[in-house]
């Protein structure tokens, strides 16, 4: 049969989450149901195809065997199953390898887990030669060469290949000498991305969020700088010892605009003190601080305030904040008012802007 890409067939990453697989398998599954596709053989093969593939994604059991053995996973199942179902020994009866002692003087022996948790032993009589003779001849692997007995008891010999028809084992040494191959075979497995949703003064000065993760409440800790996009990894700490992502969101400020580690604000200034200058007081994430102004500052223009935007994600420093000036003219002018500004402007004696 050909070989299926669940991930592809269902339209997610392999890094997808429980919850993603979950979301794409219902609309997937909505789209294709034969009850809306009477006749149509297209559309009941697709339907089907769909919850094969989510019958696999969502079993995290079944996705880790899928992910770590591609096309093969269902033979290494199988093989698996057998083995447990008999005595949980691959040299025993109904084992991968029963009946297969017979190899001559010498000998290797060993031990595990196999499927289920269930503890197994197994002996060989034969020289390593003979062994690798036999391993070639099942499995084409040719770095099994005679005279490497540590291949045979190390990482790509005998171990690793029970490891990954499900048997968890602690490799052998020449006379029986056991050491510990942990995790051998095991995959790992795609890590669980969760949102955590921050304001502008959140992510200047750090936070923390509690985020729940199939029912357990776990409260994270909100580096100061994130942005939209930041991702922070949080080592076995999701389930069945899974890497947990925080991707964080930023909500839009009414004040600030970022662009990166820099911030943009507008400041509105009298026209008193966009004709003669003078210090404005600015509103920072800080704090406030005091611009000095200069005279004659035309409308929108932009004045840099050095080391005053976020803190930098990753790496050190600040941005800087952008402040644009808006000048508010006066309304509600009385005769006398106008009077003086018609005398101010005549003395000015602007030049036409748009010449």
């Amino acid at each position: 049969m050909e070989f299926q890409d669940y991930y592809r067939i269902l339209g997610v990453p392999r890094t997808a989450s429980q919850a993603e697989i979950k979301k794409a398998y219902r609309k997937l599954a909505r789209e294709s149901h034969p009850d809306q596709h009477a006749g149509d053989k297209v559309a009941e093969q697709r339907f089907k195809e769909v919850n094969e593939a989510n019958a696999v994604l969502s079993d995290p059991a079944k996705r880790a065997k899928y992910d770590q053995f591609g096309k093969d996973w269902e033979a290494y199942s199988r093989a698996g199953a057998g083995a447990g179902a008999g005595g949980a020994n691959p040299f025993g009866p109904g084992g991968p390898f029963a009946g297969w002692t017979g190899f001559g003087g010498g000998g290797r022996s060993g031990s595990g887990t196999g499927p289920g948790g269930i503890r197994y032993e197994f002996r060989t009589t034969g020289d390593a030669g003979a062994f690798s003779d036999f391993f070639r001849m099942m499995f084409g692997d040719e770095s099994a060469a005679a005279g490497e007995p540590e291949r045979f008891s190390g990482g790509s010999g005998l171990d690793e290949m029970l490891s990954r028809m499900g048997y968890g084992v602690a490799g052998a040494s020449p006379g029986g000498g056991r050491r510990s191959r942990a995790g051998a075979g095991q995959a790992r497995l795609a890590p669980i991305d969760v949102t955590a949703e921050v304001s502008l003064e959140e992510a200047f000065h750090g936070t923390s969020r509690i985020v729940d993760i199939e029912g357990r409440r776990l409260e994270v800790t909100i580096p100061r700088g994130v942005d939209s996009g930041s991702r922070i990894r949080l080592t076995g700490k999701g389930p069945d010892g899974r890497d947990l992502v925080v991707v964080t969101k930023v909500r839009p400020h009414p004040a600030f605009t970022r662009r990166g580690a820099d911030l943009e604000r507008e400041v509105p200034v009298t026209l008193r003190e966009a004709l003669l200058g003078g210090e404005i007081p600015v509103p920072t994430l800080k704090g406030r601080v005091l611009l000095t102004l200069p005279p004659a500052a035309q409308n929108g223009r932009t004045i840099r305030l050095k080391g005053q935007g976020m803190p930098r994600f990753k790496g050190d420093g600040t941005g800087d904040l952008y402040v644009r000036v808006r000048v508010v003219l006066p309304a509600d002018l009385s005769d006398d008012a106008k009077k003086a500004a018609t005398r101010f402007l005549d003395l000015v004696d602007q030049p036409d802007p748009r010449t």
